[in-house]
């Protein structure tokens, strides 16, 4: 579906709260190469934009609401060299309870990041595949 006033609409970031806000950050930096954008303090609060390969986080610094995932199940980051970052979080003590999973071209794993937000680390082989266009799903 095309925007009919012509207005460029792009996702920016998903906005997670965090127990531990340092120790957020450091899981992801440490984990997935995140890299710190902004740090700051705004409306009171500090605030932590952080760029995971193309996509970013804002990661604000209050203990999240509920179970930690409230309305969001999870958040899917794609990988390119899935099996190898899988092989070193297990050595970093990252766990999940299905392990890495593989049907055809398509592969994941379920993971936790801090304050039980759960990740869908996936890889898909097919460049041809909606999933690995750019601008579309």
């Amino acid at each position: 579906m095309s925007n009919p006033d012509d207005v460029t609409i792009d996702l920016h970031h998903a906005h997670l709260f965090a127990t531990d806000l340092d120790a957020t950050i450091a899981w992801w930096c440490r984990h997935l190469g995140a890299k710190v954008f902004f740090d700051d303090v705004l409306a009171g609060s500090r605030n932590v934009f952080v760029g995971v390969g193309t996509g970013r986080l804002h990661i604000y610094q209050q203990p999240p609401k509920g179970d930690g995932r409230g309305a969001i199940h999870h958040l899917g980051i794609k990988v390119a060299g899935l099996r190898q970052l899988w092989e070193r979080l297990q050595r970093d003590g990252v766990t999940s309870r299905g392990g890495l999973r593989e049907h055809g071209a398509w592969r994941y794993v379920m993971i936790e990041a801090p304050d039980g937000i759960l990740l869908e680390l996936f890889e898909f082989d097919d460049p041809s595949a909606a999933v690995n266009r750019t601008g579309r799903l």
